[in-house]
C-alpha cells in the first residue's frame, strides 16, 4: 500500500514597509470578511430559520466587492478572503457536530493577524515569487 507523505514548510520573512501595508490590509480584510459572514449566517439563522452555505457566502462577498463600501475588499488577493469563508464553513460544520462552540467574530486586539494562501496565489516568473 502506497503512502502519501504531506508536507509543510515554515518560512520566516521581514517584509518591507510596503510589503508590511499590504499584509496588514490583507489581514484587516480577511478578519472583517469573517465577521460579516458569520454576522449574516446568524441573523439568517434567528430571523429566518435557515442555514447559510459557503456558495451563499461566496456571492455575497462578491456583492460587497462591487458596492461602493467595501471596494477596498478588491485592492487585496481573493485567495485569503475565500479561505476565511472556508474557515468559517468549517466552524459552522465543527459547531453543528457538537465538536465545537459557535463560532465567534474576530477581534484586532484578541485574534491572531493571519492569513491563509492556497497554491494558486503564487507565481514564480524569471526568478521571483
Amino acid at each position: 500500500m502506497a503512502q502519501i507523505v504531506k508536507r509543510a514548510y515554515k518560512y520566516r520573512f521581514y517584509p518591507t514597509p510596503e510589503q508590511a501595508g499590504e499584509l496588514a490590509r490583507t489581514f484587516g480584510c480577511v478578519r472583517l470578511v469573517y465577521n460579516k459572514a458569520l454576522e449574516e449566517r446568524t441573523r439568517a439563522y434567528r430571523l429566518e430559520g435557515r442555514r447559510v452555505s459557503y456558495v451563499e457566502s461566496s456571492a455575497r462577498l462578491t456583492e460587497w466587492k462591487r458596492s461602493g463600501d467595501y471596494d477596498f475588499l478588491s485592492e487585496v488577493s481573493s485567495v485569503p478572503l475565500q479561505q476565511a469563508l472556508r474557515h468559517l464553513q468549517a466552524a459552522f460544520a465543527n459547531f453543528f457536530a457538537r465538536r465545537a462552540k459557535y463560532p465567534v467574530f474576530k477581534s484586532r486586539k484578541r485574534s491572531r493577524a493571519s492569513a491563509e494562501y492556497t497554491r494558486s496565489a503564487f507565481r514564480w516568473r524569471e526568478g521571483r515569487l
